[in-house]
């Protein structure tokens, strides 16, 4: 008994164990940063570049996100998406210049300093101040706050193990920036499609500023709506088409939701081609869409009897009186008018509406306006009215038409409303001065519209992934209005603007640039420091062939609009791509799906200006994450994220696993639960690559990738490593097929399903026996560990894009060399193949027998080793000493009979090999008293 048991252990000693320094447990949040600093001090961004310098590029622009508190789970779902395309990019041979930025102006760091300003009692001072120093006082608090957050963002992303031109981001708010925005401006000018006007435009009520589409975000808001009728002056008219006798007036009834904007009526628009009724109440007569007749009785509850039919054109330049005004107005044909809901017949407030502004321009009709910027009535309406808000004057307006019984009927209702996505306040449309950019008129080099230009680069030059993205970039240009470029506020690049004391406004190509080169210099806070004779210094107006001819520079003062954030960041393209990396226009711009009406959209406006030329080739468009049961993510909901908690708890890599495992063109659902999905199938992804490299503690590095080529080409063609390594070809060809077509989803399927059926299930269970039990230097050993060395070179560089941090590991471990990293090194490519029709029968018959196998558990052989497969005689043509069937099937014997069928016989009172739990035909007794195999006691060198 005790020399058996020290010949055990001895057994135990002889077995090739698994060794290696790629440890089971990644302790990834712990060892992640350490991969962090060592590609830093290794310049590893800037040595790829090098590398790369004379390759083939690929520009890839970065969307800036807003400089304003941590990271969310949006900002790594994106900025994971577009990591995997840079490393990606590299690993393919490409020289891919990335370099992060981000949005510093604008009204969310305005709106959070002036926060932080009442609530330490600084803002009573500042607003004491001259109204430039004003300004100057906020920008500084703003600035203060953009570079705490892009520092603090910065690390966050890099945290994520992505690679970016982190020491020289670009910056809204930095000087050259700002210039290079007055450049595309400039030429904007040039192109004469830029313009100041009164019109309306969204206009946000608490922060006081107009609002673009992209800054708008829709929620259900309750409000009232009311039925109200208009007395006709001149009912003769009416009454001469009728031979029924009128003792009564007749009124228009007209249908609004926002009965705050009726004190601003002009007139009343119809459709000249629709038929009208006259129709009668229990109280009097009114006009109405004949169409419409019913639907208003449905909705009011209230009779209404037909007497007179009319054209919509007999009621053209009919005059009413205003329900509660002492002013009349007209009736107007509008073509906007139809029938699907209200009265037919609109009320008009030019100063209100985009539609009312339209038809109060074709009608000669003034744009009246009586709100004010804060949001309450000025000193033109009614003194009931004045000074008060317009959401505190609907219910009075109300009041009063019941009063003067104008009101026909009211109710309230819910409907999706446009709202500052900053305050999360109502808007409105609010007439006021501002500089739009047009997006219809003809390009003066061109002579083509931005809308047609828009249109036309988008149906055939621009792919989108995925493909849904065209129509809805397209549907949003097509209908979009002017661009509204202008704001209110003091955090933001100033629109270099002058007026004179005679009113006239000087803004040419030439004056801008100059304005241009004094930000360069000094900063748009030159803007509130200089007059504005100093900083016409260099500007010479004589010069200047586009400048009023009138104008007085020495009576000329600043204006005060700042531009709109998105012309800022829709400008990058040249304050980047052109400035920065001399290339133009991008192969891919990649963002959210919001982004089709935001960066997307206008930075292409801008290209086509003054390229006539989309600043992208590609648009990969993702979606919104939202909680597991599809709704928005939010503070106040309670089911946020956390994202450094995120990566505290399962690292970085498990959630850029993650991130490659979505289908990202829709909304992506999350929940703390899918990391633990990921995480479970990110270590069956490490386990294997640590089994590999487990078994090739022993093995002789090849010389270089071109040696090891050479050994795996000379491999047996009908081995099983020449199927392994053809496989891993096609797997090879297939991801970067994948990374290259921006399928990262299959790109990780494919490579799990490698990893997890390719080799844990099929061929690292048969040739595990192999590598434990054979001679160390046994050629069919050896032959395994060649294949499995190839296997790990192009594994590692397959994950490299999606687990850098893991890949490069692996890779340390590979060569024992910590110092190395994996994106430079030299491609393998293999190029072996095999015959599939040689294996195909092999493997359909090895699955049948491992389903037979299962079932036999409950028969007593619950060890596959205790058994013996008996195959129909066809497989005997296979070469057993190329390929083990026995080891292939998983059991100790294989014999054949002339059946189609697949056996098993017990074996369990055969002897078995003390070493390798096989019972194959050869164990028996030695002359150690151990039982073994042939194999097994040759390499122990006993007979």
């Amino acid at each position: 008994m005790t020399q058996k048991k020290e010949a055990t252990i001895n057994i135990k000693k002889t077995v090739n164990l698994p060794k290696t320094s790629f440890p089971m447990r990644a302790n990834l949040a712990q060892n992640e940063p350490q991969s962090l600093k060592r590609w830093a001090k290794s310049n590893l961004y800037e040595t790829l570049l090098e590398k790369h310098k004379n390759s083939p590029k690929f520009n890839f622009h970065d969307g800036p996100p807003y400089a304003n508190g941590d990271i969310h789970i949006g900002h790594l779902l994106n900025k994971v998406l577009k990591d995997i395309v840079v490393r990606s990019q590299f690993a393919s041979g490409h020289h891919c210049e990335y370099i992060p930025g981000w949005d510093c102006h604008g009204l969310p760091i305005e709106h959070k300093v002036l926060q932080e300003l009442t609530a330490k009692d600084q803002l009573k001072k500042i607003t004491q101040l001259p109204l430039e120093n004003q300004k100057l006082a906020i920008r500084n608090e703003c600035a203060k706050y953009a570079k705490k957050h892009i520092k603090q963002q910065s690390q966050q992303m890099q945290s994520l193990l992505t690679l970016a031109n982190y020491k020289q981001p670009y910056l809204t708010m930095n000087k050259t920036y700002e210039k290079n925005v007055l450049n595309v401006f400039s030429k904007l000018v040039e192109q004469g499609i830029v313009y100041r006007k009164l019109k309306p435009v969204h206009w946000s009520i608490a922060n006081q500023t107009a609002l673009a589409d992209a800054e708008l975000e829709y929620y259900d808001k309750v409000d009232t709506s009311v039925y109200v009728e208009f007395e006709i002056t001149n009912t003769k008219n009416i009454a001469n088409l009728s031979n029924i006798p009128i003792t009564q007036p007749i009124h228009l009834l007209i249908w609004t939701t926002t009965p705050w904007t009726l004190p601003a009526n002009l007139a009343v628009a119809i459709e000249q081609t629709f038929d009208y009724s006259l129709v009668q109440t229990e109280s009097n007569y009114l006009i109405v869409a004949t169409n419409l007749i019913e639907s208003i009785s449905n909705q009011t509850k209230k009779t209404l009897t037909p007497i007179l039919s009319i054209k919509g054109s007999e009621l053209i330049n009919l005059t009413y009186n205003h329900p509660f005004l002492n002013k009349t107005g007209s009736i107007i044909n509008a073509e906007f008018v139809n029938l699907e809901d209200g009265t037919g017949l609109v009320h008009i407030a030019p100063g209100h509406g985009t539609d009312d502004y339209l038809a109060g321009q074709e009608h000669n009709l003034d744009t009246y306006c009586p709100v004010k910027a804060d949001g309450t009535y000025d000193d033109t309406v009614p003194e009931w009215l004045r000074g008060l808000s317009i959401w505190k004057a609907n219910p009075l307006i109300v009041e009063h038409l019941k009063t003067n019984k104008k009101l026909f009927f009211d109710y309230s209702f819910s409907h999706s409303y446009p709202h500052d996505w900053r305050s999360k306040t109502p808007v409105i449309f609010r007439s006021t001065q501002q500089w739009f950019i047009d997006v219809d008129k003809p390009l003066k080099t061109d002579q083509q519209s931005l809308r047609d230009l828009a249109i036309k680069n988008i149906d055939n030059d621009i792919e989108f992934v995925p493909k849904w993205g065209q129509n809805r970039l397209k549907g949003m240009l097509q209908s979009r209005p002017d661009w509204c470029i202008s704001r209110q506020r003091s955090w933001g690049l100033p629109i270099p603007a002058f007026i004179d004391a005679n009113e006239t406004i000087l803004l040419t190509p030439q004056s801008v640039n100059t304005i241009g080169q004094v930000f360069e210099q000094e900063g748009s806070d030159a803007w509130y420091k200089k007059s504005a004779q100093e900083l016409l210094n260099n500007y010479t107006i004589k010069a200047d062939t586009q400048a009023p001819k009138d104008f007085d520079v020495s009576t000329a003062t600043k204006m005060f609009d700042i531009f709109d954030v998105w012309f800022e960041s829709g400008s990058s393209w040249h304050a980047v791509l052109e400035e920065r990396q001399q290339c133009f226009p991008a192969d891919l711009y990649l963002e959210g799906s919001d982004q089709h009406r935001g960066w997307f959209h206008l930075s292409l406006l801008p290209a086509l200006g003054i390229h006539q030329k989309s600043p992208y080739k590609q648009l990969l468009t993702h979606g919104f994450i939202v909680d597991k049961n599809g709704k928005k993510m939010s503070k106040s909901l309670g089911n946020t994220i956390n994202v450094q908690d995120l990566l505290k708890q399962y690292g970085a890599e498990v959630t850029r696993w993650w991130v490659s495992s979505l289908a990202y063109e829709s909304d992506i659902k999350v929940d703390l639960s899918f990391f633990d999905v990921a995480s479970e199938s990110y270590r069956k992804i490490r386990n294997t690559i640590r089994f590999l490299l487990s078994n090739l503690y022993d093995f002789s590095q090849p010389k270089n990738l071109d040696d090891l080529t050479k050994q795996c080409q000379n491999i047996p063609k009908n081995s099983l490593e020449s199927l392994l390594l053809d496989n891993l070809c096609i797997l090879q060809q297939d991801v970067n097929h994948a990374y290259k077509t921006y399928q990262f989803k299959k790109a990780h399927q494919l490579i799990y399903d490698f990893c997890n059926d390719t080799l844990s299930s099929f061929y690292c269970s048969i040739v595990k026996d192999t590598l434990y039990c054979d001679a160390p230097d046994s050629p069919k050993r050896k032959q395994i560990q060649i294949c499995l060395w190839a296997i790990v070179e192009i594994l590692t560089r397959l994950l490299s894009p999606i687990l850098p941090h893991t890949a490069e590991e692996a890779y340390h471990a590979l060569y024992n060399n910590n110092n190395l990293s994996l994106l430079l090194a030299e491609n393998i490519t293999l190029n072996i193949s095999t015959d599939k029709n040689f294996w195909t029968p092999l493997i359909e018959c090895r699955n049948q027998a491992l389903k037979i196998l299962e079932e036999a558990k409950n028969n007593g052989i619950e060890n596959t080793l205790d058994a013996e497969l008996i195959l129909p005689n066809k497989f005997t043509s296979y070469d057993n000493e190329t390929l083990n069937i026995a080891d292939f099937f998983g059991v100790s014997r294989i014999s054949f009979h002339s059946n189609d069928t697949i056996s098993i016989k017990n074996l369990k009172d055969q002897p078995r090999c003390e070493r390798s739990w096989k019972r194959d035909k050869t164990v028996k007794q030695r002359a150690n008293g151990l039982f073994l195999s042939d194999r097994d006691a040759n390499v122990l060198n006993l007979t």
